[in-house]
């Protein structure tokens, strides 16, 4: 994944020539989906080389890269989790918590020997000449000049970029007294002990930053544009504790457990678009449990659009209302004026006074990990391309990306999608192929164009800005990243891989 140093901020590379190492297989990225990867290369793909190209000094993407008070994931581990590894602690995890799980899967898997950190990979090109991508890069703890060539390319470093965290340009942001942070960079020596503190956003980044730091400061205050949805509740399986009880091994806790979510998920987002409107009651009346009687869920907790048309995160034990109801924590849905000395004037003309300002904004799509690609010398536009199952793209050789789910757990993706790549270079070299690309076919070439996800669909506020720099997705379900677990589990495993829209050489 992009790496929190910038390729500014890294030591110039040396003028040497860099020594070229070769592999069967470059992943870029040790966040989950590249560890995951290397897990199902090994166990599927043996004897095959690899190497794991990873910018920042260790593993863990996300779950290193954001260090916020009270960093959790908002999926729970059972499906996020990998399904070769049971997860045997509470299904909200911390980020500590989540990398000590990634780690207990290196280790058993003698990862680690295939991983190199603080490797920055700044432009990959493919050759067609030699079927053959070439990977350059820097070393941004010496300024070392590395290259790398692959057969394959594994693109495992996400969907945004780690250095920066999105924050909108407000007028008079200057002029605040105060100090404004993105929870993606929080500073180590911010001190919040009884400090009035806004935090901008009303996502699953805010809904974690407001009650990890409202015991400590003397009142957070969310600014929210609009309402969100959440799911609270306890952070607890009763399935998996009853089994426990039981005795039942772990491993099939995991499977039983894992297998209730994914029904349970489907049947919640079918009824999201079957019956908006009762989903919407059970939510805001989920929310109304944890505030009390005596908190209006009008207008602070009353979205307007229906359900799942953004993500709904988890709130465990429905901390994030338990602060709201304690008093240590307010909600204000209301539009920002401009920043002022003592805080945000709001556009109703109140002024939200504050120290510390917290803008929970979003972050910035990048695609590809803002490396530069070029095929044949040719510099790569990803937006000219059309992908297909959001995983291959047309006139990109060679390659797979790991786009996860909105609605379901990241992770539940990324094992489909590394079984799909075994598979296919095992077809591949059962063919004597070294090439392997996607293509419209003849019945495919009137298909109209869209972008890469249906804002009708979901549309949280990054996608809505990068559209642009993604690829084109079509009317077909191939030609298109469905968001459907449920379906794809099934369709993945069956993709034939001689289809006219996989072309070999």
């Amino acid at each position: 994944m992009p790496d929190t140093t910038t390729l500014a901020q890294a030591k110039p590379a040396k003028a040497s020539v860099a020594r070229t190492e070769h592999f069967d297989v470059v992943i870029v990225g040790a966040g989950i989906s590249g560890i995951g990867g290397a897990y199902h290369l090994t166990t599927q793909s043996p004897g095959r080389s690899f190497v794991v190209l990873e910018s920042q000094e260790s593993f863990g993407g996300t779950w290193l890269t954001h260090k916020y008070p009270g960093i959790r994931s908002d999926s729970d581990l059972y499906t996020f989790g990998y399904r070769f590894k049971p997860w045997t602690g509470k299904p909200i995890a911390t980020a500590h918590e989540i990398r000590t799980y990634m780690n207990e899967v290196i280790d058993d898997n003698d990862l680690a020997r295939h991983i190199r950190y603080r490797h920055k990979i700044i432009s990959a090109s493919w050759s067609s000449q030699d079927n053959l991508w070439t990977l350059e890069g820097v070393r941004t703890d010496t300024g070392e000049a590395v290259r790398f060539t692959a057969n394959f390319l594994w693109m495992c470093q996400g969907y945004y970029r780690h250095d920066e965290g999105y924050t909108p340009e407000w007028q008079g942001m200057e002029s605040f007294k105060g100090r404004i942070v993105h929870p993606q960079t929080w500073p180590e020596d911010l001190d919040y002990s009884g400090k009035k503190v806004v935090v901008i956003g009303s996502g699953a980044t805010a809904a974690t930053v407001i009650p990890a730091i409202a015991e400590k400061s003397e009142h957070v205050t969310m600014l929210q544009r609009s309402p969100t949805y959440f799911i609270p509740a306890r952070n607890a399986n009763d399935l998996a504790d009853t089994l426990r009880q039981l005795e039942v091994d772990e491993t099939w806790i995991h499977e039983i457990v894992r297998r209730k979510i994914l029904h349970d998920q489907a049947v919640f987002t079918k009824r999201s678009f079957e019956e908006p409107e009762q989903v919407k009651k059970d939510l805001l009346a989920g929310v109304s449990a944890y505030l009390g009687p005596d908190h209006n869920l009008d207008p602070h907790f009353m979205p307007s659009y229906r359900p799942w048309r953004q993500r709904i995160a988890f709130v465990p034990d429905g901390d994030l209302f338990r602060a709201v109801r304690s008093g240590k924590a307010s909600v204000v849905t209301d539009e920002i004026e401009k920043f002022v000395e003592n805080g945000i004037l709001l556009k109703s003309g109140k002024v939200l006074e504050a120290d510390i300002i917290v803008t929970a904004t979003g972050f910035h799509l990048n695609v590809m990990g803002d490396i530069g690609f070029a095929v044949d010398g040719k510099p790569l536009d990803f937006a000219d391309t059309v992908t297909y199952r959001g995983m291959m793209f047309t006139g990109v050789p060679n390659m797979v990306w790991v786009f996860g789910y909105f609605r379901a757990s990241w992770t539940l993706r990324a094992d489909l999608v590394a079984d799909f790549v075994c598979r296919l270079l095992g077809h591949m070299q059962e063919k004597g192929a070294r090439k392997v690309g996607v293509t419209l076919r003849p019945e495919d070439k009137d298909m109209k164009l869209l972008p890469w996800i249906d804002p009708e669909n979901f549309n949280p506020g990054y996608l809505m800005r990068g559209m642009h720099l993604l690829p084109k997705r079509g009317e077909k379900p191939e030609w298109q990243h469905t968001q459907d677990y449920w379906g794809e589990k099934n369709i993945f495993p069956a993709i034939d891989l001689d289809d006219p829209a996989f072309v070999y050489g």
